[in-house]
């Protein structure tokens, strides 16, 4: 028998699954009831969850969303979420997850106009379709990047043997001139976070607007012992900073800031050469996840990437979405 429920506050659906999505049960830091609660929390305090449970014996399906306004849902995910999907417990059979989530669709169609989901890597054609077989006109845009290193069971020698001969080049210039004292710390402290908060204020970051949200995120990897938070500092000054977490064998990085001031010396580099040499030498990770976005840097420490799309739906019984619905169609043909 197919069940599906809905859930109006994230603490009614951690209640529902118990410790099912707790850290101990999910590998993926994005699929635990801990990060929805707190991007929730701190990120759309002021909008309401929407969150939905699909069971079939066995299998479950979870979708986390948010209703940003009457009859418009979205993902409950921001520029913090590496991916966003359904989050599933059970064996892994694709038929019964896309049944499940179908049937999280139906029950969207019934008092929702619009769906976006933002964004998705893996899950993406299982949406599609199950979103479509509910009775959504759905688009699927690629936007956007996220780039990923697999070691393959690579030293940093050897990695870093493979990096573009110019970071090469680069590190080893400014290391010799450096007058920076690198270090990286798995614990959090008030003074460690008034440093980092230090950096962002001088960094060439847009103003933080969710550090509270980091905040919690750093307090919870710091208790996990999954934090690394590296700095790089002049006498006492905190001039860079990087937020990494490694667990299950993957490095996340999270965020990074530098004091503009010192962009000739390139202390941001440095720093991530420090960060990549502990995370592979002594984290022993076999991947490194440099989150979402394409900028240029980027490349020259990873080697893959991934595409992230958007995928929106429409509800064609709402003429209101018709011409929407139209216009983001044409864009996914136009690129």
């Amino acid at each position: 028998m197919l069940v599906a429920r809905e859930y109006r506050s994230v603490m009614e659906a951690r209640q529902a699954l118990g410790d099912a999505l707790d850290r101990a049960a999910m590998s993926s830091l994005f699929e635990r009831i801990e990060w929805f609660e707190s991007l929730h929390a701190h990120c759309f305090a002021t909008t309401e969850a929407r969150i939905f449970q699909a069971l079939e014996g066995e299998h479950q399906a979870w979708l986390f969303l948010v209703a940003p306004r009457a009859g418009r849902v979205s993902a409950l995910a921001n520029w913090y979420s590496f991916d966003w999907g359904p989050v599933f417990l059970g064996p892994p059979d694709w038929t019964v997850r896309r049944r499940l989530v179908e049937v999280i669709a139906q029950n969207l169609l019934k008092d929702s106009a619009q769906v976006d989901l933002y964004p998705v890597t893996e899950a993406s054609d299982l949406l599609l379709e199950a979103f479509r077989r509910a009775g959504w006109f759905g688009v699927r845009r690629p936007m956007g990047g996220r780039h990923i290193l697999d070691l393959n069971g690579r030293s940093f020698e050897q990695y870093w043997a493979q990096r573009p001969g110019r970071l090469r080049t680069l590190i080893s210039r400014k290391g010799r001139a450096s007058r920076f004292t690198l270090s990286i710390s798995d614990r959090l402290t008030d003074a460690l976070w008034r440093d980092y908060v230090a950096v962002h204020e001088r960094s060439w970051k847009q103003p933080e607007a969710n550090l509270s949200f980091l905040r919690a995120l750093a307090e919870r990897e710091s208790a996990a012992g999954t934090l690394r938070l590296g700095f790089a500092r002049l006498e006492e000054q905190p001039v860079a900073t990087q937020m990494w977490t490694v667990e299950n064998g993957a490095a996340l990085i999270h965020k990074l800031a530098h004091d503009q001031a010192f962009d000739g010396a390139s202390p941001g580099s440095l720093l991530s050469h420090a960060m990549f040499a502990q995370a592979i030498d002594r984290d022993h990770v076999t991947t490194i996840d440099y989150g979402t976005g394409d900028n240029g840097y980027k490349t020259d420490w990873m080697e893959r990437r991934e595409t992230l799309y958007r995928l929106d739906f429409f509800n064609p019984r709402r003429a209101s979405v018709w011409l929407p619905a139209a216009r983001t169609a044409i864009s996914a043909l136009v690129g």
